[in-house]
């Protein structure tokens, strides 16, 4: 019996094993090459911001962002954050053509049992501080930062503190990709536009409110410069199980050069509570005035 259970974990193991060798690319060391070659993309660098706000390096209205946290002040630097979980965007795709994602029946049926199931509930898992995950998190009002190095663009997202890696080292997408709320991409060089397919999103993850992304869901993203300073992301979100037609829509995001990104800490002030019956609601008075 012994034996058999050896076996049995050996077995196991060596499946483990080739799963972890399969969905992960060999690293190598960047050569001079590499970085000069680096030097010809597009410059993506810097700290951008979601929507249509003001001026590159001026604050937004009112002198604060989402949440209670402070503007960037002059060279980047900005005062203390508060509500941190607060404020923020609900998860879920951005409005495609046609007025926003077209689910399949069996999908819209699904999304009317949970949503009766609910009832009164009217949290959403970001109020619990969970991520929105892909396509949400790109459209938090929330800044973030991109980073180029040879091989990959990874991007810092404020909200949240999240953490995408874009591989454009050659590698192939996962045959098997973990489950996980960003899911994993691997983006290419069309000329001046990074071109990033997105697979393997956790059940967690929500399209729209009530609605889960299948195993066959994709999400193409086109990033390109407009301007020095202005960046367009079009993206286009397929899955047969769930949407009857692809959701396509595009932002524009502005490049703040005096800008960094603050800590983002969901459960730290948290403004926001569930009474008994279930209804959600958010205290927006500033600290200090109680």
């Amino acid at each position: 019996m012994q034996w058999s259970a050896a076996i049995a974990v050996a077995f196991l193991t060596a499946g483990i094993v080739a799963v972890h060798a399969q969905n992960n690319f060999i690293y190598k060391a960047p050569t001079p090459t590499d970085w000069a070659a680096l030097a010809k993309l597009p410059d993506f660098s810097g700290v951008w911001e979601v929507g249509f706000g003001p001026p590159a390096g001026g604050a937004r209205a009112g002198g604060a962002r989402p949440g209670g946290a402070p503007a960037a002040a002059p060279g980047g630097a900005r005062g203390d954050a508060a509500a941190r979980g607060a404020g923020a965007a609900p998860a879920g795709g951005g409005r495609g053509r046609g007025g926003g994602p077209q689910l399949t029946p069996a999908a819209e049926a699904r999304r009317k049992e949970l949503q009766a199931k609910a009832g009164n509930v009217q949290d959403s898992p970001a109020a619990n501080c969970l991520p929105p995950g892909m396509p949400g998190i790109m459209g938090q009002p929330y800044p973030m930062e991109f980073l180029l190095t040879p091989g990959k663009v990874t991007i810092v997202i404020e909200a949240y503190q999240q953490v995408r890696h874009i591989y454009t080292d050659g590698r192939p997408p996962p045959d098997d990709p973990d489950l996980k709320f960003h899911g994993t991409s691997i983006g290419r060089w069309d000329g001046d536009t990074l071109v990033v397919d997105t697979i393997g999103f956790s059940p967690l993850t929500e399209l729209t409110r009530y609605v889960s992304f299948s195993p066959k869901a994709r999400i193409v993203e086109r990033f390109r410069l407009t301007d020095p300073d202005t960046m367009s992301i079009e993206t286009t979100i397929t899955d047969p199980e769930v949407l009857a037609a692809p959701s396509v829509s595009t932002r524009t995001l502005r490049r703040h050069r005096n800008w960094t990104t603050a800590e983002y800490i969901c459960e730290e002030n948290n403004r926001n509570s569930v009474d008994s019956s279930g209804k959600a609601s958010i205290d927006l008075t500033l600290p200090g005035k109680k």
